[in-house]
């Protein structure tokens, strides 16, 4: 009988392979998107997964200005910024931000802020492309469909 392994297999860059998967987010919860999100990107559900390596899929939403909030978070929650200037400290809502010119952007802070900050992190983040439309360029790719609605009767609202 052979002798039980004492050590893990770390895998090397040159070893990972990256799928794509293909999400849409219209009337899915954004926190909900993000920790799911956050996960393939890192590669965690991968059973090689290594904390040093960048060995996550890469991820296209679509649909980004259709997410919901629950409760009353759309005006309720503030989402702070700062110029870099005394005094400089702004202030918005979600429903602001997702009525304004660029919607995809709650989806994009709300993922970036589950990642590690640092040169891993800003890989991994490379790798997450959100549209807020129905269209995406990267049908050449032949991403897999990800239905997170059906994951989770809470993964979505008003269904």
């Amino acid at each position: 009988m052979k002798a039980l392994m004492k050590t893990t297999k770390a895998v090397k860059p040159f070893d990972v392979e990256k799928k794509w998967h293909l999400i849409d987010a219209d009337g899915l919860v954004v926190g909900r998107v993000a920790t799911i999100v956050a996960n393939i990107l890192r590669g965690k559900h991968k059973p090689t997964y290594t904390p040093h390596v960048d060995c996550g899929d890469n991820v296209i939403i679509i649909n980004a200005e259709k997410v919901r909030f629950t409760g009353k978070k759309m005006t309720d929650k503030i989402y702070y910024r700062h110029t870099g200037h005394p005094g400089g400290i702004k202030e918005t809502t979600p429903a602001k931000i997702l009525e304004g010119k660029f919607p995809e952007r709650v989806l994009e802070k709300a993922v970036e802020r589950m990642i590690p900050r640092g040169p891993l992190g800003r890989d991994q983040m490379r790798a997450l492309r959100i549209f807020k439309g129905a269209e995406h360029p990267h049908t050449a790719q032949d991403p897999q469909i990800l239905d997170i609605g059906s994951m989770n009767r809470k993964n979505k609202v008003g269904a």
